[in-house]
């Protein structure tokens, strides 16, 4: 039985993937945030109270909440799918010294608790902790002393919208945008393929070994026929082509529509600037919706492809067959806006109709959104904020009510 089920943005969650702020928090490093993708250092301990919190909300209504790195420990009780994940790991890890690999790859093995391997892959590894490496040539002299990690954290793995998404009964194994996060998208390998729970009953949309990028959080699913997908900074339109071609073969969806919003990283994704809160509702930062430009890919023997005409309200009012309201992330203001937005004030995630979770600093957005009626489930963020990411990116649902 196929454990999947996301026809919908907002349907009840009862079924949704987690990762813990783990210990690649402490290995951000000044010199290193640019390249991994971040502004500014969180407080792990303060991030982990915060991301349990919102576990909590999660659980108190109804969802069911599983963690990435546990379902990825459960794979690794095989010792064969153990070996064969360590050596893809440091392959991906593009280690420049082959002794320095054959000292990492003992180091791995030699974890006996499965999920503590795990963790230690997600936490990155310093070089110092590798003892047995001595450096005895002009090479392993440079590289030790220009990069201080053997393999390098992944910070952003709490946003685990991104590396792998569930649309429909299938997933999408998303080429991702930068190095540093592509190789967050093993996990989703390996449960995938392995994994009791979902080997073999989950079509795969997309594939990481794919040449064009995709993220999760550009890919939004309106309604049972039509998902929206962003073509981002991180999600091309060669992507979205052969997404869209796979999701249309395979699925009962009948269309995507493609999103084109600023290529810039203030918006990074789709859901950073635009998310369902109800069928008819949706949050919107202002100062996309009068430069959108919106296409509609079908799918008859090759992609159908149409540029569409008139305001993003009535694009939506002909596609979900309804009238619909945009809330403005901020309000009027532009100010207001630019400062919420970037505290990801678009970045509600639904867990039921109109009812979501957001972040406790965007004050103005959250008194728009009780002023519709909104049921708020606020959780501090001072912590996990840093990330540049909300509720909605913090979360995988792996099953709606239909």
């Amino acid at each position: 039985m196929n454990p999947i089920h996301i026809y919908s943005e907002v349907n009840p969650l009862k079924e949704v993937l987690l990762h813990r702020p783990g210990r690649e928090l402490n290995n951000l490093i000044p010199d290193f945030m640019e390249e991994l993708l971040f502004d500014e250092i969180p407080y792990l301990e303060m991030a982990q109270e915060e991301h349990d919190r919102f576990a909590d909300i999660l659980r108190e209504n109804g969802a069911q909440v599983y963690y990435l790195e546990d379902l990825a420990a459960e794979v690794m009780e095989d010792p064969r799918v153990k070996e064969e994940f360590i050596k893809e790991y440091i392959e991906e890890c593009h280690i420049d010294l082959e002794k320095e690999q054959d000292i990492f790859y003992d180091y791995l093995m030699g974890f006996d608790d499965e999920k503590e391997l795990i963790l230690k892959t997600m936490e990155g590894t310093r070089r110092r902790e590798l003892k047995k490496f001595h450096r005895t040539s002009l090479a392993e002299m440079v590289y030790a002393d220009r990069k201080p990690f053997v393999a390098e954290p992944m910070p952003n793995l709490y946003f685990t919208r991104d590396p792998f998404s569930f649309v429909g009964n299938g997933v999408s194994i998303n080429h991702m945008w930068s190095n540093t996060r592509n190789r967050e998208t093993i996990y989703g390998k390996y449960i995938m393929k392995y994994h009791e729970d979902f080997k073999n009953k989950v079509p795969q949309i997309y594939d990481r070994e794919q040449k064009y990028p995709i993220e999760g959080g550009d890919i939004l699913v309106l309604s049972d026929t039509t998902v929206a997908i962003g073509i981002s900074q991180r999600t091309s339109p060669q992507a979205i082509e052969k997404f869209t071609k796979n999701l249309l073969e395979e699925t009962s969806f009948q269309r995507v529509l493609a999103f084109q919003i600023p290529d810039k990283r203030a918006f990074m994704h789709l859901d950073t600037v635009f998310t369902m809160v109800d069928v008819d509702l949706f949050t919107i930062h202002p100062l996309i919706e009068e430069p959108l430009v919106v296409y509609s890919l079908e799918y008859k023997d090759g992609i159908l492809l149409k540029r569409e005409k008139g305001s993003l309200r009535e694009i939506l009012r002909e596609y979900l067959g309804r009238e619909v309201h945009l809330i403005p992330c901020g309000g009027d203001d532009p100010l207001d806006a630019s400062r919420e937005q970037w505290n990801d004030g678009s970045n509600t995630l639904a867990i039921a109709p109109r009812e979501v979770i957001v972040y406790d600093r965007n004050t103005v957005t959250n008194q728009l959104l009780e002023e519709y009626g909104v049921k708020l489930h606020i959780m501090r963020s001072g912590e996990l904020s840093r990330g540049r990411g909300g509720p909605r990116c913090m979360s995988m649902p792996l099953k709606r009510e239909p």
